[in-house]
């Protein structure tokens, strides 16, 4: 009998920023905006003032990772990484949370809930930015009825 072994899973994302991004305005701009829409906290033994934050998302072992870099990070508008959710309620609750926060701030890059039908499956999703390179894109799935997603 062959052993299996656990299935591996994503921890974290990580990414540079330029160098005032990180710093003390900054750092409390990223820490306050993906607190409020996301539920992540700063992880304080791991952020070093000025180049390095690290934001924990839900458990000690997801997390996004910053640098401060001279050459950072540069990507398309689209570039993201994504977020899955276990209701729509969920979902469109941090769509709600963006929004309030984009409402008189410079800077928050918000698209609109979208769905996109595949018959078995209803994909609900959005995407939101705020000082980092990479969107997130938040998703959920809604499985159509006594459909087991894992049959493909």
């Amino acid at each position: 009998m062959t052993e299996r072994t656990p299935t591996p899973r994503f921890n974290h994302v990580a990414m540079s920023v330029a160098p005032w991004v990180l710093d003390d305005e900054g750092r409390a701009e990223i820490i306050g905006f993906y607190g409020e829409v996301f539920g992540w906290e700063e992880m304080p033994t791991m952020t070093q003032p000025g180049t390095r934050l690290v934001l924990q998302a839900y458990s000690y072992d997801q997390f996004v990772f910053i640098t401060a870099a001279d050459d950072p990070m540069a990507c398309p508008p689209d570039d993201h990484f994504g977020l899955s959710v276990a209701t729509l309620d969920e979902l469109h609750a941090m769509h709600g949370r963006a929004a309030a926060f984009a409402e008189g701030k410079d800077g928050v890059r918000l698209i609109a809930p979208e769905v996109e039908d595949f018959e078995v499956l209803r994909l609900h999703s959005f995407y939101v930015g705020y000082l980092l390179p990479m969107m997130v894109e938040v998703q959920h799935w809604d499985w159509a009825d006594n459909l087991d997603p894992t049959s493909g």
